[in-house]
């Protein structure tokens, strides 16, 4: 389903003052002072569904993520499908591309119900030029996502299995977690074919870690999430 938004420009100077704080604010205004002669394009997607963005295609559009998950997946030379990067709410994918024009370097799949907005490369090439602060902000929040995904196949390349997924499991207790009374509920649902995606392991040594885990009393599983129920003993495990 798609829905055409034509949305007014307003002022950037606040946007940009935002920006550098939260990403919700980011988006939000993103939406709503953008380019007077800009059009963007809603896309509401199942559990599953493959997106307009596959590795090798051009780059013609940026996509935010409006509600809902994306992966970002490669595939390994024997088929096996990385999960590289999980993108949440009011945050954005296929940016380094799109800034400079090369083709989509991976796969994006809906991990759940997901409502996604897409800008043409070429108004935001057009908002980029006219607003350079905006291309730093974009710059910076690219930085510390490929410095993280650097993380993750050094990780994948030389930590032990174990450590991997604790060091997953606490990474996303820190992007997804929510407080509560009995540990941090990490917000989404999560299978051990996900787990062994992300770590690049087997679905079987997923759940055989996973399993050690909560009969050690780190962790429970909450309507098919994670709820990390020692955080400091986990991540001594890990360490």
């Amino acid at each position: 389903r798609v829905v055409r938004n034509v949305v007014c420009l307003c002022s950037f100077r606040f946007f940009f003052f935002c920006l550098f704080f939260s990403s919700f604010l980011s988006f939000f205004l993103f939406f709503f002072f953008f380019n007077d002669t800009a059009t963007t394009e809603i896309y509401t997607l199942s559990l599953h569904d493959a997106l307009p963005i596959s590795e090798g295609d051009p780059p013609d559009y940026l996509y935010f993520v409006m509600k809902g998950k994306v992966k970002i997946t490669k595939l390994s030379q024997d088929g096996k499908e990385i999960i590289i990067e999980i993108i949440s709410p009011f945050d954005f994918f296929g940016g380094v591309a799109v800034m400079r024009g090369f083709p989509y370097p991976a796969n994006a799949v809906a991990m759940e119900k997901t409502d996604l907005l897409k800008v043409s490369r070429k108004d935001l090439l057009k908002i980029l030029d006219r607003f350079p602060s905006l291309m730093y902000c974009m710059t910076m929040n690219l930085g510390d996502r490929m410095r993280g995904a650097h993380e993750t196949l050094k990780n994948i390349a030389l930590e032990r299995v174990e450590a991997r997924i604790v060091s997953l499991l606490l990474k996303l207790a820190e992007n997804l977690g929510k407080e509560t009374d009995e540990g941090i509920l990490i917000d989404m649902r999560l299978s051990r074919q996900d787990i062994a995606d992300m770590v690049g392991t087997t679905v079987e040594t997923a759940i055989r870690t996973m399993t050690r885990f909560r009969k050690a009393g780190l962790i429970r599983e909450v309507e098919g999430r994670v709820l990390i129920t020692d955080p400091k003993e986990l991540s001594a495990l890990g360490s």
